[in-house]
């Protein structure tokens, strides 16, 4: 027999922050308890809302399984002395609970075995509670400890509910013995209800004016949100984390609309956006679908049904009316003062010891993406306006509006420079320079932008790896791993022609500190272990899910569903990457390689199959510095393998040839291999014939990895 398990940990108003991962964590600790128990069950679901947490667990056997204890003891010679058991035997078998002689031998140690019944699964549920409610603690670094007891939480646990089946399950913690009662929404319905059973909780709860499942709350928060934007004519921006944090701070949501004064639409959208949701955690709504035309609506979810809406729309307007006041003369302030003299106050500013202040950084910044444009074959004019975005993008960094609102830093920048005359250029420039931010954001929308972008993450790269605080696993204070994924998308989705190797050696010689021997290199391979970390997790750039699914099919099956992106075709190209291939040839080479693929799979995977044998056959023999010599063939085979690999040796070393080309040409070479294979044998007796094919197989070879070692693909 089987039954629901429903607990629910019932609390003050808890942080909206950790409403989420605690109800996880809840959830996660039943269940892995009771699996490690060797307890199955069915569906689990969990629920959270500021004044409680629960799991509900159903098809959970009434008794767990009979145990099979197992144990070896000492070893026999350990155990028995002169035929008597030793205190290590008769201790052994204390251990067991049984008399020494019902003791067995296994493999020369002493053996227990027995098969015991196992428990009612309701005498585990307190330890399995126990161990959960500690995991949780690891979540909340301050906890609160209330009244007179020993037991802390993240906020004050008020009641404790459980069931199993329609019984009460002996449950204790917090002080609180567990109980069939629970709670209501505080005001519409703040009297026990007691629970009948585990299926009827969250049925139970919604009469009672609680939306339990914080799933479904969102879904009505985000529908209620839309439909009063809907009757504006207006459009609500609805972003994932507010309303993750919204869902999280009620529990019977109700949107309402209010207004704020139409002057302070005179603002930047960004910094009412930034004030209204991050300070108040209001929905703002625009005119359009786009959200480039901001209107004076906010939108507000409350926690209640309130009997006089006007009275709670007007306190809402009266709280965000001295927000945006604040926010204007911020930007009044800092509009009074010209953006090169914001610039100045970057001096007393470190960036970090060893490499100096912000202004120092912006200075190498703009020396080194004014390089960078020249070297991607940029006008005069363009290298002058890069050099004069990248000589004020970071000057907004002493601006009162960035101080109070750091998530507006490049924004506010850019901002500045465009009411200040700055062409369009240069603003944008300066307003993009941080993108992209994150996966799915995009790269800088112009070139003067990308190359601002660029050389800001190259420095940082550069500086933070020259002083020894590279990145480790748990730490990356200084977000490298982002400036470098950065650099990677910039190039690659912006058709920039750079290589890594002296981008970096130009960003290293503008720094304060020596460069170390390894520097270069160990910044090469970073930012290749960022490829690869991209092209295992980035679900929004279509090339690399193609390149996805040409993996698996290299790999012979198909792709599942959230598979990621093995590195075998990575391995394939990085020698040319660390000698100097830069980043957009990089990346044609996988597209190369994925098409030729599809279009040829035949001779694609005959070419690697080829590739790699040859390769296996040469690792067993170092070079020789052995010539081939073709009058000493044997074999027809021998001949028109060695006259394949004449024709294409030209060919391939043409580097002005596109890469497709060259592979184009490099798949005709599998028949030849393989006809070699079938028709000699390598090591033959004869030393002159062997080492003349282990020459021919050499030159293969070196036509194989002129373009990729496809010895490392599956084929």
């Amino acid at each position: 027999m089987s039954r629901t398990l429903l607990i629910e940990v019932g609390t003050e108003d808890l942080p909206a922050r950790y409403v989420l991962p605690l109800a996880d964590a809840l959830r996660d600790g039943i269940t892995q308890g009771l699996s490690s128990r060797g307890l199955a069950m069915g569906e689990v679901l969990r629920y959270a809302t500021p004044r409680r947490l629960a799991v509900l667990v159903t098809a959970v056997p009434e008794q767990q399984p009979d145990q099979q204890i197992v144990r070896s003891g000492p070893a026999l010679k350990a155990a028995v002395k002169d035929g008597q058991p030793t205190p290590a035997g008769l201790g052994f078998a204390k251990s067991c609970g049984v008399d020494f002689g019902a003791l067995g031998e296994r493999d020369g140690k002493l053996h227990f075995e027995k098969r015991a019944p196992g428990a009612a699964t309701a005498d585990l549920l307190q330890a399995i509670f126990t161990d959960t409610l500690k995991q949780m603690d690891q979540l909340v670094p301050k906890r609160m400890r209330w009244g007179s007891g020993e037991a802390t939480f993240v906020r004050p646990v008020t009641w404790l509910a459980a069931l199993f089946g329609t019984d009460v399950p002996p449950l204790q913690a917090f002080g609180l013995t567990a109980d069939r009662i629970t709670y209501g929404h505080r005001f519409h319905a703040p009297l026990a209800i007691t629970l009948d059973s585990p299926e009827s909780y969250a049925e139970r709860l919604f009469k009672a004016k609680v939306i339990a499942d914080p799933e479904a709350r969102k879904t009505h928060i985000a529908a209620q949100i839309n439909a009063e934007a809907q009757a504006l004519g207006g459009h609500a921006r609805v972003t994932e984390d507010l309303l993750d944090e919204v869902a999280a701070l009620v529990e019977w949501p109700v949107a309402i609309t209010g207004h704020f004064e139409a002057r302070f639409l005179e603002l930047p959208p960004e910094v009412i956006v930034a004030t209204v949701e991050t300070n108040q955690r209001y929905f703002t709504v625009f005119e359009d679908a786009g959200q480039t035309r901001l209107t004076s609506a906010f939108i507000t979810v409350i926690n209640i049904e309130s009997r006089d809406v006007t009275q709670v729309v007007a306190g809402n307007e009266r709280v965000v009316r001295p927000r945006l006041s604040d926010a204007a003369f911020f930007f009044d302030q800092d509009r009074a003062i010209a953006l090169d003299v914001h610039a100045q106050g970057l001096a007393r500013i470190t960036f970090q010891q060893a490499l100096g202040t912000v202004a120092d950084k912006q200075a190498r910044i703009a020396t080194l993406a004014a390089a960078l444009a020249r070297d991607t074959g940029a006008s005069d004019q363009r290298v002058a306006d890069v050099q004069r975005a990248a000589a004020l993008c970071k000057a907004d960094l002493v601006t009162k509006m960035v101080f109070e609102f750091p998530e507006l830093q490049g924004l506010m920048g850019g901002d500045y420079a465009r009411r200040s005359g700055a062409p369009e250029s240069v603003w944008r420039a300066i307003r993009e320079h941080y993108l992209p931010t994150q996966q799915g954001t995009p790269i800088p929308s112009t070139a003067e932008g990308q190359m601002v972008a660029l050389a800001d993450k190259l420095d940082s790269l550069a500086g933070i790896f020259a002083i020894g605080q590279k990145p480790t696993a748990s730490k990356d204070p200084y977000a490298l791993r982002r400036a470098a994924l950065g650099v990677l998308r910039i190039c690659i989705e912006g058709q920039i022609d750079i290589h890594l190797e002296e981008v970096f050696r130009s960003a290293v010689r503008g720094l304060p500190v020596m460069e170390t021997p390894t520097l270069i290199r160990d910044l090469a391979a970073f930012v290749l272990d960022r490829f690869t970390a991209w092209c295992n997790s980035d679900t929004t750039f279509a090339p690399l899910m193609e390149l996805k699914q040409f993996n698996a099919q290299l790999m012979g099956f198909e792709l599942p569903a959230g598979a990621v992106f093995d590195s075998h075709v990575n391995a394939a190209l990085s020698h040319h990457f660390q000698n100097g291939t830069n980043l957009k040839q990089h990346f044609d080479r996988y597209h190369c390689l994925y098409k030729l693929s599809r279009t040829q799979p035949r001779w694609f995977l005959a070419l690697v199959s080829s590739c790699k044998r040859v390769a296996n056959i040469l690792r067993d023999h170092p070079e020789s510095g052995l010539q081939v010599e073709p009058q000493h063939f044997q074999q027809t085979s021998e001949n028109a393998l060695w006259a394949a690999v004449e024709a294409l040796e030209h060919r391939l070393h043409d580097s002005t040839r596109h890469f497709e080309h060259r592979l184009n040409d490099l798949s005709g070479l599998a028949d030849p291999v393989e006809a070699f294979f079938d028709a000699v044998t390598v090591n033959a007796d004869d030393l002159d014939a062997r080492n003349n094919r282990l020459a021919l197989l050499r030159r293969v070879k070196r036509l194989c990895t002129e373009l990729a070692d496809f010895s490392k693909l599956s084929g």
